[in-house]
């Protein structure tokens, strides 16, 4: 009983979303600010600003800083090449600075699947994760732009661990940040990648597709840690240990931006009630929930052993693609969630195929230990990019 008012609760809050944003699009429609797809107009553009408003920036709860925020959802485009909306925040310190600045579109790790896990509804309660690691990166002088990343905070389900989708988020919100009225970002003006986790998955793939998706931005470097290369090896590794919850969750995130891959007619009793509890819940929660489960005790047969499944996983593999602008590459060689040994061949990958990466290694770094150890060096890195000094890379 308590399963199902919980399924009634979340179907009538997600209708009671897609009227509300169905009603956003009219109103962006009647403005000429854009529109949404099909006969009432035509969709936003990738980086195009659909709505904005004022919001706060607290990395911790009541917590001040001296910046202004705000609330966007912007164009951006699915794993598939359709255009869709994904809602994300932007923050601006308020130093008294003219002119351009630094702009890092950065990108968090895993939050969960429900809407109230994005960073844009932490971010003003004080309660977003990373909220600290960002503002280190504004009391630098340096604009932020962060996604939400596609569904999540948006109509839909989260595509998390949707490879492709993430990368056009990051880049799409760094676009959108540089048009935002009130920010001070012109076009053209020095751009950072940052992630960590399922957002250096996120980096790795905005690496790999400035070139061909947003040449136009001046992206200086890219700084990405603890990054999944390789989804179907970050499965087997995580199957029945503690990260087994991320791996249903990384299912339902591919289901979600494919669903030909039909994840429902695969899951047992076990598997649903999970799916669904994980679906209304963050990621604290869905991983406690789901701690040392296998992937046999949720389903009625291994999806990862399916072709179609393979397929589609592996168009998330990073490293088919040299970054065109430098990397700096870290991972915990002890990393118990992301397996240390696909980073390493993302880096052999990236340097094979003539990129400028800066690989390190973390003896010992476990998966959080590995962010909070290498969170300050790698920004120290982003800013000699930003001062025009060159990379050399390790390769």
């Amino acid at each position: 009983m308590h399963l199902r008012r919980h399924l009634r609760w979340h179907l009538r809050t997600k209708q009671l979303r897609a009227k509300t944003w169905a009603a956003v699009g009219a109103l962006a429609l009647s403005l000429g600010l854009a529109g949404t797809a099909g006969a009432t107009g035509p969709a936003p553009a990738p980086g195009e600003i659909v709505t904005s408003a004022p919001t706060s920036f607290h990395p911790l709860p009541g917590q001040p800083t001296r910046t202004r925020a705000w609330h966007i959802t912007y164009g951006s485009t699915t794993a598939q090449g359709a255009p869709d909306i994904v809602s994300g925040t932007v923050i601006v310190p308020q130093d008294g600075r003219t002119g351009p600045r630094p702009l890092v579109t950065y990108a968090v790790g895993t939050v969960g699947l429900a809407d109230q896990c994005a960073p844009s509804a932490g971010f003003p309660r004080g309660t977003a994760a990373e909220g600290n690691l960002i503002e280190l990166l504004t009391l630098r002088g340096w604009a932020v732009a962060v996604t939400d990343y596609e569904g999540l905070g948006t109509p839909g389900t989260h595509t998390y661990t949707v490879g492709r989708s993430e990368g056009h988020a990051v880049l799409d919100a760094a676009r959108a940040a540089q048009r935002l009225p009130g920010a001070g970002l012109a076009p053209g003006g020095p751009v950072g990648i940052m992630g960590y986790s399922q957002g250096g998955q996120a980096a790795g793939w905005a690496a790999e597709l400035h070139d061909t998706y947003a040449p136009e931005l001046d992206v200086r470097g890219t700084a990405a840690g603890g990054v999944p290369a390789d989804l179907v090896k970050a499965a087997e590794y995580n199957d029945g240990r503690i990260g087994a919850g991320l791996v249903l969750m990384a299912a339902i995130g591919q289901d979600a931006a494919f669903p030909e891959l039909d994840l429902a007619s695969y899951l047992n009793d076990r598997g649903r009630a999970r799916t669904a509890f994980l679906k209304q819940h963050c990621v604290a929660a869905g991983t406690a929930a789901n701690l040392f489960s296998r992937i046999s005790d949720v389903t009625v047969r291994n999806p990862l052993q399916q072709p179609d499944w393979q397929r589609v996983l592996h168009s998330s593999d990073l490293g088919t693609h040299a970054p065109d602008r430098p990397v700096h590459l870290y991972h915990g060689t002890q990393d118990e969630l992301v397996p240390y040994d696909a980073a390493a061949l993302l880096r052999a990958n990236w340097c094979a195929k003539g990129a400028v990466v800066d690989w390190k290694a973390l003896p010992q770094g476990g998966h959080g230990s590995s962010l909070a150890a290498e969170s300050v060096p790698a920004a120290n890195w982003l800013a000699d990019r930003f001062a025009g000094r060159p990379a050399a890379g390790t390769c």
